[in-house]
């Protein structure tokens, strides 16, 4: 069973105010998830493989590679292929009035 003075270490700890109704409720609350996890504990597990994710799929993940970002060279492109500019910059439409 939760104390309340738990729930106020709880509460300390998770940085919250809680009013009186709000420690008795949780006290409760956290009192009951224990007590369904100890029922979870009484069950007969051997012979179960463990899980780690519940799935046989692999990460995948791609090479760490530096991309080119040199923007100098590229930028008079992007800019040639723009339909409103004003010098070397892209017009565009407001976003705000």
């Amino acid at each position: 069973m939760i104390t309340k003075e738990d729930v106020q270490h709880i509460a300390h700890l998770a940085r919250i105010e809680l009013t009186p109704e709000e420690e008795e409720r949780f006290q409760h609350d956290l009192s009951a998830i224990l007590q369904f996890v100890e029922q979870l504990n009484q069950v007969d597990t051997t012979g179960i493989e463990p899980m780690t994710g519940g799935t046989h799929l692999e990460q995948i993940t791609r090479m760490d590679a530096q991309i080119n970002t040199d923007l100098e060279h590229r930028s008079a492109g992007l800019i040639e292929a723009t339909s409103e500019k004003r010098g070397q910059m892209v017009s565009v439409k407001s976003v705000f009035e």
